[in-house]
């Protein structure tokens, strides 16, 4: 089908949208986006939102599928729920041109929602600044957008939140700051992405913060250290996370279970082994999975080529 009769079949709300003319579409190109602005605006709510949820579910199932110039164009929706969507469908473009973009999201947009996706789709690009993948001014930028979001007493607790864990991957005294302040507050919702954030920098100085939190009455606090443990990636996490293997929330012992993957070590390997006989089936497919990213790991390491160098100096 020519895209233009495609455009025209899924925008006409007297028709069904079907998968295979939906995922037509990611054949679409910036020539044929005209002929879908003209028509964009006139769909009913109801239809576009149907529309960008189930491109979004496409793409989540085939990595083949991209959408990203309809979720681009989708930003600028005049309903919020539309614009959420879209920054949703760009959680894996790395294009830095969508920072500015993000930004102004998350200070202007007038839905307090589009400004925490916004802010949390700018974690990405922290991480891809930290680790030097993308031009050095881009890290300044979004250092100062997110820390200054942070810092906003006109913005919801949400919307810094958000920022908090966007920013936590940029090594700068500011972002310390800002995360022990969240953490040093008395709203649970900021000790949480502190706790989060902790993880994110992959700094070991967090660690006994993280390890105490462990132990916190709040569930979802407990997940988010568990996590952290994983982030951090230090063998000496084991033996605390151990500690909460059997965790009376199920969904903090996965993240245990994923944290021992990702840390792995034979301590950790021998402790998933038992857990693999729990009766419950997401228990024993994460530890499944976990044991797996172990494997994976030691085989990397086992394999790993020796350099020309080492080797000579074994040999002597």
């Amino acid at each position: 089908m020519e895209i233009k009769d495609l455009i025209t079949e899924i925008t006409d709300e007297g028709r069904p949208l079907t998968s295979s003319h939906l995922a037509d579409l990611s054949r679409i190109t910036a020539a044929d986006m005209p002929a879908l602005k003209a028509v964009w605006r006139g769909i009913e709510v109801k239809r576009r939102r149907q529309i960008i949820a189930r491109l979004i579910e496409l793409a989540r199932d085939s990595v083949e599928l991209t959408f990203d110039l309809i979720y681009g164009y989708a930003l600028r929706d005049t309903d919020a729920e539309i614009r959420v969507g879209a920054i949703d469908g760009l959680w894996d473009n790395e294009d830095p041109t969508l920072i500015k973009t993000f930004i102004d999201l998350m200070e202007r947009d007038v839905s307090y929602d589009v400004q925490a996706a916004a802010a949390s789709a700018l974690g990405r690009f922290a991480m891809l600044a930290e680790c030097e993948e993308i031009r050095a001014e881009y890290r300044e930028q979004l250092g100062t957008a997110l820390l200054s979001t942070i810092d906003s007493r006109d913005k919801p607790v949400d919307v810094r939140r958000r920022a908090l864990e966007s920013v936590a991957p940029l090594s700068l005294p500011a972002v310390r700051e800002a995360i022990k302040k969240a953490y040093d507050s008395r709203d649970e919702r900021l000790v949480t992405s502190a706790v989060y954030a902790m993880g994110r920098t992959c700094n070991e100085a967090w660690l006994p913060v993280i390890y105490k939190e462990l132990d916190n009455p709040n569930a979802e606090i407990r997940y988010e250290a568990a996590s952290a443990c994983g982030g951090i990636g230090v063998i000496d996490s084991v033996s605390h996370l151990l500690e909460r293997v059997n965790d009376a929330d199920t969904e903090v012992r996965l993240a245990v279970i994923q944290a021992l993957g990702k840390i792995g070590g034979a301590e950790a390997k021998k402790d998933l082994q038992k857990i693999a006989l729990d009766p419950g089936d997401a228990i024993r497919e994460a530890v499944e999975q976990a044991l797996a990213e172990i494997e994976t790991t030691e085989n990397m390491t086992l394999f790993e080529v020796d350099v020309p160098g080492d080797r000579d100096d074994k040999r002597n």
